[in-house]
C-alpha cells in the first residue's frame, strides 16, 4: 500500500471519528450531441448520441449502486442517464430527478448561430476557450457568473437535502466546470481551464463538519 493511500485512510478515519459527513457528487457530462449542425446550442433541447455502449458500461461499473440520480431538464441528460442505467442493470429502477438549476449556461440570442463564424469574429483569450468572458452575459441569456450562482444554489440545496448520500448528476460541460470552480474556490474564469469531455466522470466530495465544510476532488474528466 502506498504512503498516499495509507495517509488517506488515516485522515478519512479521523474525519469520520470527528463527525464529518461526506456527500459524494458523481458528475457525468451527457453523451455527444450530433444534431447541432455546427451551431451554438446552450440550452436548446437537442438529443444526444447514445450508441457508444462501451462508454456507458465503463461508467456504470464505477458508479455506486445506491444513489440519488439527478439530471437537468434537457433531454440529452435524461437519455444519457437512461443509457448508463441500462448498461449497469441498476436495481431497483432509480428515479431520475430533474433540476433546472443543473442546466447548461443559457446562451440567449447566440443559440442557433454558426459556432465557427461566431468564434472567428470574437477576440479570444488563451485561458478561456469559451464563447465569452465569465462576466459577459449573452443577450437575453446568462453569463458564466450567472451559471455559477445558479449551480451553486442547486448544489447547496441538494447537498443539504441528501447529506451523506451518493449523488449521480448527469449534466453539462458548463455546469460541471462551475461545480469544479466552486469546489476549488477558484475565480470564475478559472472554471474555463478544465476540459470536460462527453461521458466523462468528475468526482467531488463535500465534507460537512461541526463548524466548517469543504470539498475534496477525487477525479476530473475521467474517461473509463
Amino acid at each position: 500500500m502506498s504512503e498516499s493511500s495509507t495517509l488517506e485512510q488515516i485522515v478519512a478515519g479521523k474525519a469520520a471519528a470527528d463527525g464529518f459527513v461526506r456527500t459524494s457528487w458523481w458528475w457525468i457530462r451527457h453523451a455527444p450531441v450530433r444534431a447541432d449542425e455546427g451551431r451554438i446550442y446552450g440550452q436548446t433541447d437537442l438529443s444526444c448520441d447514445c450508441s457508444d455502449a462501451r462508454a456507458f458500461s465503463g461508467l456504470a461499473a464505477l458508479l455506486p449502486r445506491k444513489a440519488i440520480w439527478l439530471t437537468s431538464h434537457l433531454s440529452r441528460t435524461h437519455q444519457t442517464a437512461q443509457a448508463i442505467w441500462a448498461a449497469g442493470n441498476f436495481e431497483p429502477t432509480p428515479e431520475f430527478q430533474q433540476d433546472k438549476g443543473l442546466a447548461e449556461q443559457h446562451l440567449g440570442d447566440w443559440q442557433g448561430l454558426d459556432r465557427r463564424e461566431f468564434l472567428m469574429n470574437r477576440e479570444q483569450e488563451p485561458d478561456s476557450f469559451w464563447y465569452a468572458s465569465a462576466e459577459e452575459r449573452a443577450p437575453n441569456g446568462e453569463s458564466f457568473l450567472d451559471l455559477l450562482a445558479r449551480v451553486g444554489t442547486a448544489i447547496e440545496r441538494t447537498t443539504k437535502s441528501h447529506r451523506g448520500s451518493d449523488i449521480i448528476a448527469v449534466a453539462h460541460g458548463g455546469t460541471i466546470r462551475a461545480a469544479i470552480a466552486i469546489a476549488l474556490g477558484l475565480k470564475p474564469r478559472g472554471g474555463f481551464a478544465f476540459m470536460i469531455d462527453n461521458c466523462s466522470l468528475t468526482r467531488l466530495d463535500h465534507y460537512q463538519g461541526k463548524k466548517r465544510s469543504g470539498w475534496r476532488v477525487k477525479a476530473i474528466n475521467h474517461r473509463p
